[in-house]
């Protein structure tokens, strides 16, 4: 699985005209379950985005996971982040997991984020969304579960 963290001093998601989820200080997290992922893939990547160290400290430093500075999870969707674009102009996603598979993978992603106690908001898997979001820092991590076994 794919994930594009930022973190974030608001955050909200909108499909068909309707705010559907929204959260404060936390991390937006786009993710993209690619072709080969499963359940396994999705809880590690996960535990590793409920770990990561990217909100600063009394000191300054990035230092803090979410959890430690109480913030919110906003987890939505996002096959582009299988786009290639080693053959041209014209993004191919064929790297994607299957529509079905996808879906199964983010529900199960958010869903073992919130089994780790962060508070967990979501997107509309498929839908159309308009997402809005204030970067903090900016700080903006990419992750993939095949970086690290």
């Amino acid at each position: 699985m794919r994930a594009l963290i930022q973190r974030v001093s608001r955050a909200s998601v909108t499909a068909s005209g309707t705010k559907i989820a929204e959260i404060q200080h936390g991390l937006l997290i786009l993710v993209c379950a690619m072709a080969g992922d499963d359940t396994t893939a999705a809880e590690k990547l996960a535990a590793r985005v409920a770990k990561l160290r990217i909100f600063k400290d009394e000191a300054g430093k990035m230092n803090l996971s979410v959890d430690d500075v109480g913030g919110a999870c906003l987890v939505v969707s996002q096959f582009t982040l299988a786009g290639d674009t080693s053959r041209g102009n014209r993004p191919g996603f064929s790297s994607a997991a299957p529509p079905d598979l996808g879906a199964q993978l983010y529900t199960h992603f958010a869903g073992h984020l919130a089994a780790l106690g962060l508070p967990v908001q979501t997107g509309e898997f498929g839908a159309d969304m308009a997402v809005e979001l204030l970067n903090d820092g900016p700080v903006t991590i990419w992750m993939d579960s095949a970086d690290r076994a």
